[in-house]
């Protein structure tokens, strides 16, 4: 294997040496607020992971495809990235950051440092394991165990309930094991089954004895290109295929495939295998009869607006969010001069709001492009928050006014809290905000890291008690029913667990109660729960 590892670009020391360099006035104090903003981003801004996985039967470079897959994509996990192509024999690359630009003259080198024919690529978001550089570096994916005759490569997108159970059991086989990341313990199991077994096998042992969502895509060391979900189909992964019907590919979001030029062709199943052939997709329904429980927090936040999910573009049912919420509270509604959003997430769900209310969606806070959760400004003073450097408000449109902000949910307050400040500073006379995910009570346990009741603001107080937190005059969630409906699918098809305190699976659910009941005798959380039981 050719295991190439890659440093990030630019990392923090080495921005604050060369920083330091053109500017050594700069004080002690303020090199500690820039690294607080470091630990900060790294804390606080995690998602999901985007999967994206392709296999050509003709021709022989598929890393392009990959490239582009994951470009679109980057909204799903910006702490790292990886790509992984096989011609016989395994290629990887791994960094941190976003997914790097590639020069026109830097084209040819990718090409000969990843060839093949089949591959699969990853960005992540930290939601097990460390967060320090080293550890983000170990656990970038793709990841990769092989034998002599056997191999598995996989791309994982999810959370693992019962991680430590699993830890101990491939010890016992893999007694060097480090752990890194949840990805690392089912390509391991993968790896055992088909050691002993066929794919398919392999598969069906993970299913049943992992808990948690899974969704991957994978290449085994025959050049076989596969993907599965879980059997509660948690998180999304869909197929797609070129023009020609010659290339096939895997991507979490639809937005992967339409970049690529591909036709959407559907989306795996929960418990279902599939693998990629000449002529198309042989797919098998290895677990049948569990539950389907696709994340609503995909809809409100993780996906993008142009991606296809459940029976709608996810756009669509964001503006449907924002409809509900001007029949829900029109008494509110009635009260603003001008809707305003927090971009990008909450823009649908604004422009529905102005469509049910009439009143004039003003786009007054805008997203500065390129201040990506690793850029910051430096600084001289002391008080940094990256969400304040990545919107701007435009205080001409605002001062004065009564202002119905759209946000797209509320988990700790901060982000919303920074915001209000920013509008009130400007001369906003009165802020309610609309919320289009209802209040979230739980943590969650499947692959968003609010793992904790401590952090989640809305486990300890109501709606009143949060808007006077965070600096609002009302705070209006949507209301249940509504976003259950404006999805398009079934109650029983979406996973609420968050909202609503009844998981999917037992193991997350037996945590999640005995945590509550000790979190409301005042027993004070160290960690996310599911790591924390180990």
């Amino acid at each position: 294997m050719t295991k190439l590892i890659c440093l990030p670009r630019l990392t923090v020391t080495r921005n604050l040496t060369k920083f330091l360099g053109l500017y050594p006035s700069f004080c002690q104090k303020t090199i500690n607020n820039i690294l607080h903003i470091y630990k900060f981003m790294l804390k606080h801004l995690k998602e999901a992971c985007g999967v994206f996985g392709v296999q050509d039967f003709e021709r022989k470079k598929v890393f392009p495809y990959i490239y582009w897959g994951l470009r679109s994509q980057n909204h799903r996990g910006h702490q790292s990235h990886g790509f992984l192509t096989f011609d016989g024999k395994f290629h990887v690359h791994t960094g941190l950051d976003l997914v790097p630009k590639i020069k026109n003259g830097e084209i040819q080198e990718w090409l000969d440092r990843l060839p093949g024919h089949v591959g699969i690529g990853n960005i992540r978001y930290t939601t097990s394991g460390r967060t320090d550089e080293q550890s983000l570096l170990k656990g970038a994916q793709p990841l990769l165990v092989q034998s002599e005759k056997k191999g598995v490569a996989i791309s994982f997108n999810g959370n693992i309930v019962n991680n430590s159970q699993l830890k101990r059991e491939l010890r016992k086989k893999f007694p060097d094991f480090s752990y890194e990341c949840d990805a690392d313990l089912i390509c391991r199991k993968l790896f055992t089954g088909i050691e002993n077994g066929n794919l398919a096998s392999s598969v069906r042992a993970c299913m049943r004895e992992i808990e948690g969502a899974f969704s991957i895509a994978g290449v085994t060391k025959n050049g076989e290109l596969f993907a599965f979900k879980d059997p509660h189909g948690i998180r999304p992964l869909c197929c797609g295929h070129s023009e020609d019907r010659k290339t096939y590919a895997i991507s979490s979001e639809t937005v992967g495939l339409d970049i690529n030029g591909f036709e959407h062709g559907f989306e795996i199943n929960p418990g279902e295998l599939v693998i990629a052939s000449k002529d198309g997709f042989t797919r098998e329904q290895i677990l049948r009869g569990e539950k389907k429980a696709l994340c609503s927090f995909e809809f409100a936040y993780f996906s993008r607006p142009d991606s296809a999910l459940g029976k709608k573009h996810v756009y669509e049912v964001r503006e449907d969010f924002g409809r509900n919420l001007g029949r829900e509270y029109s008494e509110i509604a009635k009260k603003v001069d001008m809707v305003m959003s927090i971009p990008e997430t909450g823009n649908d769900a604004a422009y529905g709001l102005h469509e049910e209310t009439g009143v004039r969606w003003e786009r007054a806070s805008r997203r500065h492009r390129y201040v990506t959760e690793r850029a910051f400004i430096l600084l001289q003073r002391d008080r940094f928050n990256t969400i304040d450097r990545k919107i701007n408000i435009l205080d001409r449109k605002i001062r004065g006014k009564r202002i119905a902000l759209v946000e797209d949910s509320i988990v700790r307050g901060d982000t919303t809290k920074v915001i209000i400040e920013k509008l009130h500073k400007h001369g906003a006379s009165k802020v309610h905000v609309f919320v289009t995910f209802p209040r979230i009570i739980h943590p969650c346990f499947y692959g968003i890291d609010m793992a904790t009741y401590r952090e989640l603001i809305g486990s300890r107080y109501g709606p009143d008690e949060i808007a006077k937190r965070i600096g609002a005059d009302t705070v209006n969630y949507q209301f249940l029913d509504d976003l259950v409906r404006a999805t398009g699918l079934k109650r029983e098809e979406l996973c609420l667990a968050c909202i609503t305190g009844k998981y999917p699976t037992p193991l997350a659910q037996k945590m999640a109660d005995e945590m509550k009941e000790k979190f409301e005798k005042g027993f004070k959380e160290t960690g996310r729960i599911y790591e924390a039981a180990g």
